[in-house]
């Protein structure tokens, strides 16, 4: 049996998660904007509740379609909290909005959001080699940056520690433990 990260847990939703998306790196503009929603959505929640919920987000938010998102109303914004399967907090929901709005800006300045997020990096991810899950940090000072440089480009739920979990959703930073059969030295070994 290979090893993996322990914390998914056995929860075959996480195990996916773990398995096909987290830490591998991302360049699809409304993928991005899907994980930056969901991880906003986290906020004093488990990932656990809001991956359960992640298709009920799918459907509300027409598969994330940023143009659409970032017109809908509040009557809309509404109608979503009371008839979607998704975290019922309106300032969460309402961030989705205003986040689309703010990414669709972005894409006029910088060509992608991707091409905005993966210029912190270099355009390489960062590769960290952690023994213990114990290891991995909460924020970090790029997490921090990032954070403060979302929220003056008027972002929402996105503080230090959701933009480091939201870099490690999409691959900015690979925290697998080192001995994860998930980690880039092991996927690129088992090639």
């Amino acid at each position: 049996m290979k090893k993996t990260c322990s914390w998914p847990n056995g929860n075959p939703l996480m195990q996916a998660y773990h398995d096909e998306e987290w830490c591998v790196p991302s360049y699809d503009d409304r993928y991005i904007f899907e994980l930056l929603t969901l991880e906003g959505a986290q906020a004093g929640l488990s990932w656990q509740i809001v991956l359960s919920k992640r298709a009920g987000y799918q459907e509300a938010f027409q598969h994330f379609d940023l143009a659409y998102c970032a017109e809908l109303t509040d009557a809309d914004l509404q109608t979503i909290k009371e008839r979607y399967h998704v975290i019922k907090h309106l300032a969460k929901l309402e961030s989705v909005r205003t986040n689309a709005r703010a990414i669709l800006t972005i894409q006029q300045e910088f060509g992608s959001f991707s091409d905005f997020l993966w210029r912190y990096v270099d355009g390489q991810p960062i590769i960290n080699n952690w023994e213990s899950e114990d290891e991995i940090p909460a924020q970090t000072p790029l997490s921090k940056q990032i954070s403060t440089d979302l929220k003056k480009r008027n972002f929402k739920f996105v503080g230090p520690v959701t933009i480091y979990s939201f870099m490690q959703a999409i691959g900015l930073v690979d925290d697998h433990i080192r001995m994860c059969a998930f980690h880039t030295a092991n996927r690129v070994r088992a090639k």
